[in-house]
């Protein structure tokens, strides 16, 4: 039976990457880069500078928090597990390919954060929510999108994505001798469950905090200990890089077998990574308190960056730089662990253990604040009943344990499908609507000239629409 469900969207997926995501990732994301004048590259001193700032109320999230949940969201297995993955099923050449989705999507994640900013509502309690529903609702004027959409998200992070966090971080003991595979993911999955549990009944303003405590810590020291991997292998890292280039333009092989290719492997796990584009971290964005727009684009085109051009960088020269040779049966945690070991012993697989077991959980608790978001969408902008939260939240817990039980290719070909079909509502959403988004952007640079700390009112850029904010 789970045969010929992985075949079956397997076959999906071949058609959903290549040729329409692949297309629209590429094509959208360059004309975002051009149209704003590369500002992947123009605004990243400024994005930096954004993040330090504070909200325009005490007590309100701050640009520095909405980058974190998006990040706990982004930094989870996927920088682990997920580019081990890619380069061994799909070659060296998938860094490369990884690194331009990145830098593409840059753009897009400043395009779809900027927009959300825009359209975002005005809760009860004076505090800001948002996301693609709503941008689609408002700017394109479907609801029935913009709930197609959410619910394309709430089935994307609460089963999907937190199926494979689970899964993954149980594949990360299986080089202990104590695992045993009818028993040990049945443990860990219930341990993980738990401890997910007792964070989300606390509610949205728990799960900021915690997470803006703990990404930084978990991201640096993670870091350090690639740096140290790399620094004793620097004479290799010449090589690694002749290796990366060499089979990233190896176009023979590449469409020789297209849906195990380098560029494939590169896309997906990129994508599923930084997440760029699929309409994930404007949720997060709506939330920040600030003065314009653009600012939380540049907070959010920044975190694409630290996920994807640092961490996932740094899981790739370090399992690179090892001498280690990337292989099928490797594929995942184990490639990594192997990887360290070459230089730091044991310690290497349990410092990969618990790297994935605080990267796994800020994912899942960033996916929960995500899907919550969607939830209260589809519910006419209303929270849903105690009733149905406390049922969707057992359910969701129960979903975790599922995934640490699941099969290695069920689980990403599940993940691949619903993360395909959330960047396929909303890249073309962005596209229809980027032309509010870089008009705000020609307003904010305009005021940074003038030598003003950018404010927005929607009447500079033309916009008539009755916006709960910046009216």
């Amino acid at each position: 039976m789970f045969e010929k469900l992985t075949e079956f969207l397997e076959s999906i997926n071949t058609v959903l990457y290549y040729p329409l995501l692949i297309i629209l990732l590429l094509c959208i994301g360059l004309y975002f880069t051009f149209k704003t004048k590369f500002i992947q590259i123009r605004f990243l001193k400024e994005s930096i500078s954004v993040v330090l700032e504070k909200p325009q109320e005490e007590g309100a999230v701050s640009s520095f928090e909405a980058l974190m949940v998006s990040t706990a969201s982004r930094v989870g297995s996927g920088n682990i597990v997920g580019i081990s993955t890619a380069i061994c099923l799909g070659g060296y050449g998938a860094v490369f390919w990884m690194w331009i989705v990145a830098i593409i999507g840059g753009a897009s994640a400043f395009i779809e954060s900027t927009l959300a900013q825009i359209y975002k509502k005005k809760d009860k309690d004076g505090t800001s929510y948002g996301g693609p529903a709503y941008y689609i609702e408002e700017g394109l004027k479907s609801r029935k999108l913009g709930v197609i959409f959410a619910v394309s998200l709430i089935l994307t992070y609460a089963i999907g994505f937190n199926m494979l966090a689970s899964f993954n971080l149980q594949t990360s003991f299986m080089t202990y001798d104590f695992y045993n595979p009818k028993k040990t993911p049945f443990i860990i999955g219930l341990t993980l469950a738990l401890v997910t549990s007792i964070c989300i009944f606390g509610g949205g303003k728990r799960i900021i905090k915690f997470t803006s405590t703990l990404v930084p810590f978990m991201g640096v020291i993670y870091i350090i200990v690639a740096l140290i991997m790399i620094v004793v292998n620097i004479s290799y890292i010449p090589t690694v890089f002749k290796n990366i280039f060499e089979d990233a333009f190896n176009f023979r092989a590449i469409f020789g077998a297209l849906a195990s290719s380098s560029m494939m492997y590169g896309i997906k796990r990129g994508l599923y990574s930084n997440e760029a584009g699929i309409g994930s971290a404007p949720n997060a964005a709506a939330s920040a308190n600030i003065s314009h727009p653009v600012k939380q684009g540049l907070v959010q085109m920044l975190s694409v960056f630290i996920d994807t051009l640092i961490i996932c960088t740094a899981t790739a020269f370090m399992c690179l730089s090892s001498g280690i040779e990337p292989t099928e049966a490797l594929s995942g945690a184990p490639y990594v662990q192997e990887s360290l070991s070459t230089f730091f012993g044991s310690f290497g697989n349990y410092f990969i253990s618990l790297s994935l077991v605080l990267f796994t959980f800020t994912t899942l608790i960033g996916n929960l604040f995500y899907v919550d978001s969607n939830l209260f969408y589809i519910n006419n902008k209303k929270k849903p009943s105690d009733k149905f939260m406390l049922i969707f939240r057992i359910f969701a817990v129960f979903v975790i344990l599922l995934g640490a039980m699941s099969e290695v290719k069920l689980a990403w070909d599940i993940s691949d499908l619903l993360m395909g079909i959330m960047a396929l509502i909303n890249l073309p959403s962005i596209l229809f609507l980027s032309k509010k988004a870089i008009a705000c952007l020609k307003d904010y640079e305009k005021q940074k000239t003038e030598g003003k700390d950018p404010k927005f009112k929607s009447k500079n850029i033309g916009m008539t629409e009755n916006l709960d904010y910046w009216n």
